[in-house]
């Protein structure tokens, strides 16, 4: 069984559906701890760092309220629940910050969802799962 679990959360139906895999896989582990983070990009111009930050506050602020719903959901249910809410760089690519975040953290299983809401930006950038799952030193469980 799975002790530390983390979940790649951005508000799409399918990290939604991760939530719920990491759930039910914290069920079999009494001593397991989820981490579930959201990992917002950098935004705005870059010539103006306030600016931007700004605006990646902005995106932060508006995430909160649901990270705080799943942290209340895994209470209820007496599973160990960390969230976070994380910012990176404009051009760090957020699968490669899952990838080290499970790294710093000792993850033993990654779970995600396939695809989430950048399913235009994916043809530009590259799939963030996919990166997860070429680069990550543990497991790593994807939803359809």
């Amino acid at each position: 069984m799975y002790k530390r679990m983390l979940v790649a959360y951005d508000g799409s139906l399918l990290s939604r559906k991760a939530i719920e895999a990491a759930k039910y896989h914290a069920a079999q582990n009494s001593d397991s701890e989820v981490h579930i983070i959201s990992v917002m990009n950098a935004t705005g111009p870059m010539t103006n760092v306030y600016v931007s930050k700004s605006i990646s506050n902005e995106l932060i602020e508006k995430c909160r309220p649901q990270m705080v719903k799943i942290e209340e959901e895994f209470k209820r249910e007496n599973i160990s629940v960390v969230t976070d809410i994380l910012l990176a760089e404009q051009n760090e690519n957020p699968g490669g910050f899952i990838c080290k975040y499970a790294e710093n953290y000792e993850i033993d299983l990654i779970i995600m969802g396939s695809r989430g809401l950048g399913n235009v930006r994916k043809i530009f950038l590259g799939s963030v799962s996919n990166h997860v799952v070429q680069n990550a030193k543990c497991p790593v469980l994807i939803i359809k």
